[in-house]
């Protein structure tokens, strides 16, 4: 008589990809990103939003240019904090347009950069300029926004549609209702198409928000002003603030200390 034995749980292809094991996938979009993110000492980040329709030689290749070079001076500055890690690393959405944009600025000054890529049918692949093995793909929406809240000091948000704006409010409210533990810092980039797109003065005026969460964002209209925003409310955490979220650990497998 023949027995035939199931393989063991955490190899078996097919019990993953069931309905049954989704927690499984879930948790591991947590897991897997943090278990990296600590081999690589990273510990928090200014994020880059913007549409993945934003092309260099497009109509709006002013907002990819500028995302380009501003990334590019965040990371610079970065670089020259005194800390046992890099702080504040450009993080985007792992994807084109503004999201490769920032990953490309960090590129322009020689320092890393984080991806947080989600699988779409048509519009998301993974730009080349993500630094390798920070590159991640998500299956799940919710787990990627959660990585992006989770080390945010900053968000830095550039024109565009709805999953620009589903990322832009999610950490606003986060922030209105203190779900989490210190401000992120919010900057709309570009206050033309932002007072076109959000009448944030008319939800306060019909009650809708209190005129003092009109604080909990900001305009920049240049990369030297987006800068200045953030060094003014971050620049005194480089060297003194512990780690927001991830912590330091030995990483044997990459050889780092």
């Amino acid at each position: 008589m023949t027995t035939t034995h199931l393989p063991l749980a955490y190899r078996d292809e097919q019990f993953l990809d069931s309905d049954a094991a989704r927690p499984l996938r879930i948790l591991a979009e947590y897991l897997q990103p943090l278990d990296a993110f600590e081999c690589e000492r990273v510990h928090d980040t200014i994020v880059f939003f913007g549409s993945a329709r934003t092309q260099p030689d497009g109509p709006f290749g002013r907002y990819y240019a500028e995302a380009r070079e501003l990334a590019r001076l965040v990371t610079e500055w970065s670089q020259g904090i005194p800390s046992a890690a890099q702080r504040f690393l450009v993080c985007s959405g792992g994807g084109g347009g503004i999201m490769e944009a920032a990953n490309l600025g960090a590129a322009d000054a020689g320092g890393r950069s984080i991806g947080l890529n989600i699988s779409l049918p048509y519009e998301q692949r993974p730009n080349p300029y993500i630094t390798p093995g920070l590159g991640f793909e998500f299956h799940y929406f919710f787990m990627r926004k959660l990585w992006f809240a989770h080390l945010a000091r900053a968000i830095v948000v550039f024109p565009g549609g709805f999953g620009t704006l589903d990322e832009l409010f999610e950490i606003l409210t986060l922030c209105q209702t203190r779900k989490l533990e210190r401000p992120i810092v919010t900057l709309l980039y570009g206050p033309s198409y932002w007072h076109e797109i959000v009448n944030f003065a008319a939800l306060v005026r019909h009650g809708m928000i209190g005129e003092e969460d009109l604080g909990l964002l900001d305009f920049v209209d240049t990369p030297a002003e987006a800068l200045a925003r953030l060094r003014a409310a971050l620049g005194n955490e480089g060297a003194t603030t512990a780690p927001s979220f991830a912590r330091s650990r030995t990483c044997e497998s990459s050889g780092q200390p």
